[in-house]
């Protein structure tokens, strides 16, 4: 089987489960961006804590879910976007104002986009959840 992007792979298995009512998803192959982005969807109350366990081969992630996940994905391309944009690609990709959180990669780490224009920075979109 062939991968070609991880995080994709990552947040559509966490979506699948959520659909299907799952409370736990093992997310493999591990990557510091796929931890990050994990982070922050923790940190917002979309998924629960996970842990990292390592089988000799890479080692996979172990997620708790808690259901209050209704969509997420990558976005592909990876459009660059600054202070102005953020507004715009919320009302692409987002259902409503202020539901849900686009993952922005910025030159200070992964942060939420509403993190990351507090903090007056651009950057490059990763994924949504809502």
């Amino acid at each position: 089987m062939v991968l070609n992007d991880s995080l994709a792979n990552a947040l559509s298995m966490i979506s699948h489960y959520e659909i299907v009512g799952k409370k736990e998803v093992l997310v493999k192959p591990v990557s510091k961006i796929i931890r990050q982005v994990l982070g922050i969807l923790n940190k917002y109350g979309y998924v629960g804590d996970y842990e990292q366990i390592e089988d000799g081969r890479g080692g996979y992630l172990k997620l708790n879910l808690l259901g209050k996940v209704n969509k997420c994905g990558v976005i592909k391309p990876r459009f660059p976007v600054t202070l102005d944009d953020y507004e715009y690609r919320e009302k692409q990709f987002l259902p409503a104002k202020g539901m849900g959180i686009l993952l922005v990669s910025t030159n200070q780490g992964v942060m939420s986009h509403q993190e990351a224009s507090s903090k007056k920075l651009g950057g490059v979109l990763l994924a949504y959840c809502y």
